[in-house]
């Protein structure tokens, strides 16, 4: 694999992340002002150029990664965004793009660390199609940001469609009001690579630490994050996105529709409230616990500008959403009060359309 260090690192104020965001700038000096900038300043960006780039060509592209993926992209209409997944015969998550066609070319945007697994992958799927792969990561970069920004060039942006449902998905997330998703937008701008630097200088900036803030108050999951060798998407509500349920065969589709039809998913996703007291963060991976037995992992946490401190955790199907859970990372604890993004009766669709599960909605 091929990182990417960003420019912008050289800007003053910069501490590069680490893990999943390596690369690019954690912050700029103040990650809770950046993150009010994010949220309320037009035009603010964040560096994502450590993102992979992909471009599916040819007049067979959106039919032939319809037969591969988990979502229906015959017939996407240009610079209209969509995800999609990849699955194992087991169905569980291996690729998670982001997808956006042009009219010419799909571009799929990838974490850093899946993108060459994926190319490779695509090419051996390739056949006799009408279809060329390439990855686009060297000349093509990501900012993100909540909307447009003025400035930029007029390329190709991804718009993120969580936490809508798209047709053919299914929300698992039960609630009185609105999702709390629908307080975030998120954009993402493919920009040529080689003017990254020049295109920022006068834009204000904000850190991937910011970005991860707003997206885990958003509940919205992250491959590399939220999943892990066994995940499935239903455990993290990603049919409401990124699946279409009746689309036709496609590897892992059988899994898709035995969990939801017939079974639930063995672990759900929740937000975690932690106790802010401590002035410290667990670190992603740290144990969730309910009483003496550990039920689960925090996958991502962050401090909120209004929230405090927030992380989503991944836990066992059964835990009781009134349960009192503790967070332990060595010697350190947090309280932790869970809000259910996943409830325990996800899936088992057929024949029942009560208790805490919701069908699909426009």
């Amino acid at each position: 694999m091929t990182e990417h260090r960003s420019p912008l690192l050289h800007r003053p104020g910069a501490v590069e992340a680490e893990g999943l965001d390596r690369g690019v700038a954690a912050h700029y000096g103040d990650p809770l002002r950046e993150q009010r900038s994010l949220v309320r300043t037009p035009g603010t960006v964040v560096d994502l150029s450590h993102k992979g780039v992909v471009t599916v060509t040819g007049p067979d592209r959106l039919s032939w990664l319809t037969t591969l993926s988990s979502q229906v992209l015959t017939g996407l209409e240009p610079g209209r965004s969509t995800e999609t997944l990849f699955l194992s015969v087991q169905g569980r998550i291996e690729h998670a793009p982001h997808v956006v066609d042009d009219g010419t070319s799909t571009w799929l945007i990838t974490e850093a660390d899946e993108t060459a697994a994926l190319v490779a992958w695509l090419e051996r799927m390739r056949f006799a199609l009408r279809v060329e792969i390439e990855d686009r990561t060297g000349q093509w970069a990501v900012l993100g940001a909540t909307g447009p920004v003025p400035g930029l060039p007029a390329t190709v942006v991804w718009r993120d469609p969580w936490p809508h449902v798209a047709p053919g998905g299914w929300s698992y997330a039960v609630l009185d009001g609105p999702h709390p998703g629908e307080e975030r937008t998120w954009w993402e701008h493919l920009v040529p690579r080689d003017e990254l630097d020049a295109l920022t200088l006068d834009l204000p900036l904000a850190g991937a630490w910011a970005a991860e803030a707003l997206r885990i108050a958003a509940w919205r999951p992250r491959l590399g994050a939220e999943t892990d060798e066994r995940t499935i998407p239903h455990e993290l509500d990603l049919l409401r996105t990124a699946v279409h349920l009746a689309k036709g065969c496609y590897k892992g589709q059988e899994t898709v529709a035995r969990v939801h039809n017939l079974g639930h998913p063995p672990r759900r996703l929740v937000l975690l409230d932690l106790d802010g007291s401590e002035h410290t963060l667990p670190a992603a991976g740290a144990e969730v616990v309910a009483g003496e037995r550990t039920v689960g992992r925090v996958t991502s946490v962050q401090l909120h500008h209004e929230q405090g401190p927030i992380a989503l955790a991944v836990l066992k199907r059964t835990v009781d959403p009134a349960a009192e859970l503790v967070v332990t990372d060595g010697e350190q604890r947090w309280a932790a009060a869970q809000q259910v993004v996943v409830p325990p009766d996800a899936g088992q669709v057929v024949g029942r359309q009560t208790g805490f599960l919701r069908g699909p909605r426009p």
